[in-house]
């Protein structure tokens, strides 16, 4: 029979530990943006709370609180009986040391419950109602069960553009908020979907060249191969704190970096952590997301990217002027001048999909290298054209050509160097980036006209090599639509670290490698505003 320990426990020291104090201990595991805790199930304390896997409990350290969801073990190299784990997000937001006593308890349910449990029964929510729900996930006062119920409530078309906007404006309120104390803030932002698409990397140092203040915040990807920090973090460190940020965009007008880090907006870092794993970018989400953490950064001025096509985020004309509609609703409310383009999201931008690949193209670009794609270059001078063309002595329609005598003329490479150095460079060498040592590449089977790229499909084939977590991951193409083949001509090729991501990708690959060959007629058109 099973003896059950009725001893005492005791710490390194042979003191008593109670059964509600127990010691700190680190445990090194990723949870991603959620805080837990682990208890041995023969834990005194464990027993005597009544605490269950998966529920909720207080921890307290050194004058700090916070909440964390139960996990329970049975393996004593994990934790100990007079122990609680802590994951490596939990213990960082904790703020104690190993061997610290700690205090457990039940956790309060979240003031803000009885909001989401109306929200998820349909019901409209107040001004209020969503800054208590976003105040407690600020706070990581929500399980990521709960969090997961308030994406899926608030996903699709289950609230108003008011509500969005309260949304918005809450999410605002429980972060940081920049103030530069300059009359024209700019920046610049694209709703995401088309692999590839990094022109803020050289949107920011053209404008910057050019003297405005563009402090570039973003957040990682969340279903791309890569998202602009994501892919700045090759060049340089894009975890900077608050105080750091200030002083960069001050000194070289700006910055491009992840918003995390400095407390902007936090509750939107919150629930990536659950959308990336759901895949999810509701309109409602969408809007909220960009505009606080904008807001938040300190602008005055955005211009907005909404790209269309088959397989972007947005597939028609109409969608893309309810999104506009929308966006434009929240940041009028908000007191933001929105500038929103309309463009052309039928395929990739750019030749590399994945962190290296994508900043290898930025600085091709920057040095007028031949081999720079000329897609990216021009989308960039246009939208940093627009933007430049905000400064009131520029004359409208003048934007698109001092953009470009900035980026030949090398000062936006001079710029962008500066930033680089600021942050932290990382020593990048675009003429021989780091990429995958296992290489795959893919080939046509017939001739012809490449009529359609699915970005779905691209991107997809990407993240499974590994990107944006493996930085050297990812897609490299050849062709774009428009090109002629031949039978047997590459028409990408796919770069991995890791074996199994390569067998994943290569799997993908086989039901659909992204591309469809046919003829110049079936070629597919979209009107853009630009």
């Amino acid at each position: 029979m099973k003896q059950t320990n009725t001893s005492v426990p005791l710490n390194s020291n042979h003191e008593e530990v109670s059964s509600t104090h127990l010691l700190l201990r680190r445990v090194a595991i990723d949870t991603y943006r959620e805080n837990v805790a682990y208890l041995h199930r023969d834990c005194a304390a464990y027993r005597a709370e009544g605490f269950q896997a998966l529920s909720k409990i207080s921890i307290k350290a050194n004058g700090s609180q916070i909440l964390a969801t139960l996990n329970v073990v049975d393996d004593f190299s994990i934790v100990g009986c007079n122990e609680i784990g802590l994951s490596e997000d939990a213990f960082k937001q904790l703020g104690a040391k190993d061997g610290n006593r700690a205090f457990v308890s039940q956790a309060e349910p979240p003031i803000s419950m009885g909001a989401l449990f109306r929200k998820m029964n349909g019901e409209r929510l107040g001004k209020d109602d969503f800054f208590s729900i976003v105040k407690d996930i600020s706070q990581h006062h929500y399980s990521k069960i709960e969090l997961t119920a308030f994406v899926v409530a608030t996903n699709r078309g289950e609230m108003d553009r008011e509500e969005v906007y309260f949304l918005t404006e809450a999410m605002i309120n429980c972060g940081r908020r920049l103030e530069w104390r300059e009359p024209l803030v700019v920046d610049k932002h694209c709703i995401g979907g088309i692999p590839g698409n990094r022109t803020s990397m050289l949107v920011v140092p053209i404008v910057a060249a050019h003297g405005m203040l563009c402090p570039k915040t973003s957040s990682r990807a969340i279903t791309s191969p890569a998202g602009t920090a994501d892919t700045m973090e090759v060049l340089a460190k894009v975890d900077l704190p608050y105080e750091e940020l200030l002083a960069i965009a001050l000194k070289h007008h700006a910055c491009l970096v992840w918003g995390g880090a400095s407390d902007l907006s936090p509750a939107d870092d919150v629930l990536i952590s659950v959308e990336r794993p759901l895949s999810l970018d509701s309109p409602a989400q969408m809007v909220a997301s960009i505009l606080s953490k904008k807001i938040a950064a300190g602008s005055s001025h955005l211009l907005l990217d909404i790209p269309i096509g088959p397989s972007a985020k947005v597939r028609s004309m109409p969608e893309a002027q309810n999104l506009r509609r929308l966006f434009e609703y929240v940041a009028s409310r908000l007191n933001l001048s929105l500038d929103v383009v309309i463009t052309d999201g039928r395929q990739p931008i750019g030749f590399g999909i994945g962190p290296a690949l994508e900043a290898r193209d930025v600085m091709r670009v920057l040095e007028s290298d031949p081999l720079a794609p000329d897609d990216l270059r021009q989308k960039a001078l246009r939208l940093a054209g627009r933007l430049i063309e905000r400064d009131p002595d520029v004359r409208g329609g003048d934007g698109f050509t001092i953009a470009r005598d900035i980026l030949d003329s090398g000062r936006a490479l001079a710029k962008m160097n500066a930033i680089i150095e600021a942050q932290g460079s990382f020593h990048f060498d675009y003429k021989n980036p780091p990429l995958g040592s296992l290489i795959f590449e893919v080939v046509t089977s017939s001739a012809g006209v490449v009529a359609a790229i699915d970005n779905v499909q691209i991107a997809r084939i990407a993240r499974l090599a590994g990107a944006p977590k493996v930085h050297g991951a990812g897609v490299d193409l050849f062709h774009k639509i428009g090109d002629k083949v031949n039978a047997g001509d590459i028409l990408y090729r796919i770069y991995a670290e890791i074996e199994a991501d390569m067998v994943f990708a290569k799997e993908l690959c086989a039901k659909s490698n992204g591309f469809r060959i046919g003829n110049a007629e079936e070629i597919a058109h979209v009107f853009v505003e630009f």
